[in-house]
């Protein structure tokens, strides 16, 4: 077990670690632009007259939309490797990483490659889905 002066430790290594919200959002539009934002996210504040000041007030109220966003920052912008089942029931900023691992460039995306990942992602849902129902007669 984990003593929680080692948790404090190992999350200073996690990239969201005393990182403002605005920052984040400032970092995530000027590497992606809000198109491809919106389009991974489906935030509406992302997509009508979009701005910084608007959508840190969206995500500041809607604790959902805010660790859906911290995700898509740790695991697509900072390319931090996938969290344990066990430390993925945390919310984001709580996830503790190994000493010394470092984020690697940012994931090329582009809205065309968002769509294509998002299809194939909802058609293996659905094959799984229909493989877990009963058949009827």
């Amino acid at each position: 077990m984990m003593t929680d002066e080692e948790r404090i430790e190992l999350q200073q290594n996690n990239p969201l670690h005393g990182l403002k919200l605005e920052t984040m959002l400032q970092e995530l539009v000027d590497f992606y632009g809000w198109d491809i934002l919106d389009t991974a996210m489906r935030f509406n504040c992302f997509n009508t007259k979009p701005s910084i000041a608007s959508s840190v007030k969206y995500l500041k109220k809607t604790e959902w939309a805010r660790e859906k966003l911290e995700n898509f920052y740790l695991y697509r912008f900072k390319r931090m490797p996938r969290a344990s089942e066990e430390e993925y029931n945390l919310p984001p900023r709580a996830r503790t990483f190994p000493h010394g691992l470092e984020p690697k460039e940012p994931m090329p995306l582009t809205v065309d490659s968002i769509l294509k990942s998002q299809a194939k992602a909802a058609s293996s849902f659905k094959k799984r889905s229909s493989r877990d129902r009963p058949t009827r007669r």
